[in-house]
């Protein structure tokens, strides 16, 4: 089995993406809750039941052919630290991350799937995906399920679909999301209402890190609230069809303001980079909100396009949990603020002014040289 160090020592295969032309949609990610038949639910279960359950749950995990070398661990084996980086890499859940005994993280080497043992649910299992790929990651978290369902049996009623510990993931166990980045829609005032409308045709709209969580760097989950009386497939269609949406508002949005105004959005873009470039003190949301105007200026342009890349790498990188694990010492705020300012100055450092920058001394130099000049008249 593969351990820690290895798992977080390179980024996972969907941050990169292997792909640098990079829209609104950073990542999709499907999940499916399901439960042991005859067994309680986590919440309810005895400290030996919750044992029972993983018993039987963790070999039939491990088993499966994608999760051969696979990262496995039971959390109370993990310190507060390494729980927090696999919140910030979106592998397990606040909530998990916040159990115990009897509760344990399957990860595959790639990061491609993750599964929570004993959550809110007695299996939790997740695929995520580059950019907009919902039917994809559904199609390939289904296959394993199938397989698990060979080894485990699942609580299931005819009537009412799979059961879980909440209500409103009763029935297909189904919950589908995307990240956007909505850098766009937030400069020109329209996040509200594209957010509105997303709410009001019964999808959730929440922050980086799920439910109760602040947008930061621009970056909004949208996902399906409703699991029961429809289809996968339908849930994931209609899904996919208003992200579609959202990200095309996004991308009118980008290239209206940068028609409209070219100056505010080089300016931003510019004491963005400007500050990422030469900070030595930099906050968590401080350096989320100005990488995410540098993506947007590798999106129209301003820089070239791997630095997508590097940006969706740092986003990661500069998190409180990953810091501390990059200096192997619990950080007081203000070394943290101290670290991560190093880490942006150190990989920002090769990467060119944006073209914004070049523009802007042509126009000064133009304007100096018609100060200068005799006036003709």
């Amino acid at each position: 089995m593969m351990r820690f160090s290895t798992l977080i020592k390179n980024p996972a295969d969907w941050m990169t993406g292997g792909q640098t032309e990079r829209g609104a949609v950073l990542t999709s990610r499907i999940r499916l809750a399901r439960n042991l038949r005859r067994h309680p639910f986590p919440g309810w279960a005895k400290r030996d039941q919750r044992a029972a359950a993983l018993e039987l749950m963790r070999p039939a995990v491990e088993a499966l052919p994608v999760m051969k070398d696979a990262f496995s661990q039971e959390l109370s084996e993990l310190t507060a630290v390494q729980k927090q980086v696999l919140v910030e890499r979106h592998l397990v859940s606040r909530e998990h991350a916040a159990r115990g005994d009897g509760s344990a993280a399957i990860i595959e080497r790639r990061q491609s799937f993750s599964f929570m043992l004993n959550e809110e649910d007695h299996l939790r299992m997740q695929a995520i995906r580059p950019g907009l790929q919902l039917t994809s990651a559904y199609e390939a978290l289904s296959a394993l399920d199938t397989d698990l369902e060979v080894a485990l049996e699942f609580a299931f009623d005819p009537t009412l679909g799979y059961l879980t510990t909440c209500p409103t993931n009763l029935g297909t166990g189904l919950r589908a999301s995307a990240m956007l980045h909505l850098p766009g829609l937030v400069l020109s005032d329209q996040i509200g209402q594209v957010l509105q409308a997303v709410s009001k045709i019964g999808l959730a709209v929440r922050g980086l890190y799920g439910e109760g969580t602040e947008s930061l760097g621009h970056l909004y989950q949208i996902s399906n609230q409703s699991t029961l009386g429809e289809t996968e497939e339908t849930i994931i269609r209609r899904l996919e069809r208003v992200i579609a949406q959202v990200a095309q508002h996004e991308q009118n949005a980008r290239e209206k303001l940068l028609e409209d105004d070219p100056e505010m959005v080089a300016d931003k873009i510019g004491r963005a980079f400007g500050v990422l470039r030469h900070a030595h003190l930099i906050d968590s949301k401080e350096a989320l909100n100005h990488l995410s105007l540098v993506r947007l200026g590798a999106n129209l342009g301003f820089f070239t396009t791997d630095t997508i890349v590097l940006c969706d790498t740092l986003l990661m990188d500069i998190q409180p949990a990953h810091l501390q694990l990059h200096a192997d010492r619990k950080l007081s705020p203000e070394e943290r603020d101290s670290i991560r300012a190093q880490i942006v100055r150190s990989r920002l450092q090769n990467l060119s002014s944006p073209v914004t920058g070049i523009v802007a001394a042509e126009g000064e130099q133009a304007a100096a040289e018609s100060v200068n000049s005799p006036n003709e008249s």
